[in-house]
């Protein structure tokens, strides 16, 4: 089987961060977080956001997402997402593990972003008792669906949630795709959002994402609530090291491009050449195919890799790695299932 569209999380870790790791790994260096290595990594993710933000470095994106969440929300409240948001389908409950109870309100909108209509309507609803009443909205940049927002889109869903006082998480494992697209990252910080996911694992990383506080005070004790959460890594310049490399080769960037012009390359060929159609727009790294169960089968029977979304459709990812002989040949053989 092979695994070079299954997801983003399948590719290796490109050469750049792995190179970085392998220069940490030359001496001695102080320990939690308080080397230079660490150090020169948030220096980095900073200049990128043009913030003066905290920054920590952790395993995974799950808990990055769900310790943001619970600094957001009390364990009575709930946060407003995406119905198909990764908080709210991949997480098994982590935001309500780490957030004592926090709940999560699932809001509609056309691939992966949030419907300016719909998030009025909920905020719109009067509180009562007997639920959870929101306190936060997160927001997934590019979308599960890979949808890119703009940085307009975005400001009709903060300021609204802003105006109430809420706070406003954003989840970016594929923001290095957005970037590529045109996001512009600066903005993240300027349009009020308080903490931010900065990815790493999707974009050539091992096992490492950064948690972003434009929120200083949200900084309150955070190395304790990571400490107790099981992501306070002792040789820290090994998760923050990768990042490092990616950062100051360019690759971070450079990666998420490739990713979306094989992307693009790959919708290209399904579109003109089968007689499957594209469910979403293709603006990240991802696409999305309606295609029949038994096509799909047939698929993967021929040893590809891909799996069926929850919207019906069956997803492609593209990934800094991916070849541009394993697109054309991927496309040759979906033109040629009946």
């Amino acid at each position: 089987m092979r695994y070079d569209f299954a997801s983003d999380n399948t590719a290796g870790i490109a050469p750049s961060a792995l190179a970085a790791l392998n220069a940490a790994n030359a001496d001695f260096a102080r320990a939690y977080g308080a080397d230079d290595v660490t150090a020169r990594a948030a220096d980095a993710i900073r200049a990128r956001l043009d913030a003066d933000a905290e920054v920590r470095f952790v395993f995974s994106g799950t808990a990055a997402n769900a310790i943001a969440l619970a600094m957001l929300a009390q364990p009575y409240e709930a946060v407003l997402a995406h119905q198909a948001a990764h908080v709210c389908t991949d997480e098994t409950g982590a935001p309500g593990f780490f957030g004592h109870g926090v709940g999560l309100i699932g809001l509609p909108g056309e691939s992966g972003k949030i419907d300016p209509v719909g998030l009025k309507a909920i905020l719109e609803e009067p509180e009562v008792g007997h639920r959870q009443p929101p306190a936060a909205l997160s927001l997934t940049q590019a979308t599960e669906y890979g949808a890119v927002y703009s940085s307009e889109d975005l400001r009709h869903l903060i300021e609204p949630v802003k105006a109430r006082g809420f706070g406003v998480h954003l989840d970016g494992a594929r923001l290095a795709n957005a970037a590529a697209a045109g996001f512009d990252l600066k903005d993240i910080p300027r349009l009020g959002v308080d903490v931010l996911v900065f990815g790493g694992a999707k974009s050539g990383l091992a096992a490492s994402e950064a948690l972003v506080l434009f929120d200083r005070s949200l900084a309150r004790r955070l190395d304790n609530r990571l400490k107790q959460a099981g992501q306070t890594a002792s040789k820290s310049r090994f998760l923050a090291a990768p990042f490092l490399g990616l950062m100051e080769s360019g690759d971070w960037e450079a990666g998420g491009a490739h990713a979306n012009l094989m992307a693009q390359r790959l919708a290209a060929g399904i579109a003109v050449g089968s007689r499957f159609v594209l469910a979403h727009p293709v603006e990240a790294n991802a696409v999305f195919v309606r295609m029949p169960e038994a096509a799909h089968r047939r698929l993967n029977d021929l040893g590809w890799a891909c799996y069926r979304f929850d919207d019906g459709s069956v997803r492609f990812v593209c990934s800094w790695a991916t070849q541009v002989e394993a697109v054309d040949e991927l496309v040759a053989v979906i033109c040629g299932l009946e």
